[in-house]
């Protein structure tokens, strides 16, 4: 690492950006549209390895103490408890995944080649995917609990047509948006975090 007190002032920033997303959502039913799950992803990305987590992990953090910083400006363990509640540990589980698979940033990467490109395609696709399976299970288990399930659908299948497909045209534009966010900016992260590391 090239500089720690650099180094903790990318993670407060990109801890910041994250918590600004909250108020960026769009009403849809039960489960909002919103920027926080894939600024999740791309600071998780643009950071790699397991420092990946540690501005999502202090966003949660931050919500879970009672900070309004989660979607519409809301807070607390409350939110943990409600039907969305599994989102949230879901974007931990999402940044994880995400900042592994696409490995820690390298000043090298100011030259694009097919093979960046795919990997971080796949790191932010993965972050995406993985952060909404905690939010299902517990979406699910809400809607059993409070008698929303049709009696023509599983919890399931309830749970994924509620909280997964309308959602995915959405994430599919935000996927494109980010991988060449994550292209152009990463090189500038190693740039300042790790250049004077050997690889």
């Amino acid at each position: 690492m090239k500089n720690k007190v650099l180094f903790t002032a990318f993670i407060a920033l990109f801890t910041a950006i994250i918590c600004v997303g909250c108020f960026i959502k769009i009403p849809l039913g039960v489960i909002p549209v919103v920027l926080q799950n894939v600024l999740c992803i791309l600071c998780a990305v643009l950071l790699g390895g397991f420092w990946s987590v540690a501005p999502t992990a202090l966003f949660l953090l931050a919500g879970l103490v009672g900070l309004p910083v989660y979607s519409g400006g809301t807070g607390g363990i409350a939110v943990w408890l409600g039907p969305t509640g599994g989102f949230l540990p879901g974007y931990l589980l999402g940044a994880l995944a995400a900042g592994l698979i696409a490995g820690r940033p390298s000043v090298e990467e100011k030259k694009v080649t097919a093979l960046r490109v795919v990997r971080l395609t796949v790191a932010i696709v993965a972050g995406m995917v993985i952060l909404y399976i905690p939010g299902v299970i517990r979406f699910a288990y809400w809607a059993t609990g409070a008698g929303r399930v049709p009696m023509d659908k599983t919890a399931s299948s309830y749970a994924i047509a509620a909280c997964v497909l309308p959602f995915i045209p959405g994430d599919i534009i935000k996927t494109v948006i980010a991988v060449p966010v994550a292209l152009k900016l990463r090189p500038v992260a190693a740039q300042y975090l790790y250049s004077e590391e050997s690889e």
